[in-house]
């Protein structure tokens, strides 16, 4: 048997995304980045454990963490 850990999808609505960045400093696996326009952009979705910590701190409530259905 082949243990899988769960997958997260991670979404950045930019037109409510101000460039604050507080996502980015509370992720403890780095899966965020600002983009050329300064907003936060999933650069390492695949290493998000979940967590959340980014869409609670985000004063904009510009993201949100679902966990990723898998094809079976």
């Amino acid at each position: 048997m082949r243990l899988l850990s769960k997958k997260f999808k991670v979404g950045v609505n930019t037109a409510w995304c101000k460039g604050c960045s507080l996502c980015m400093g509370v992720c403890p696996k780095s899966v965020l980045e600002m983009n050329d326009r300064m907003k936060s952009t999933p650069k390492r979705e695949d290493d998000c454990i979940g967590c959340r910590q980014c869409e609670n701190i985000c004063p904009d409530l510009a993201i949100t963490v679902k966990e990723a259905r898998e094809n079976v």
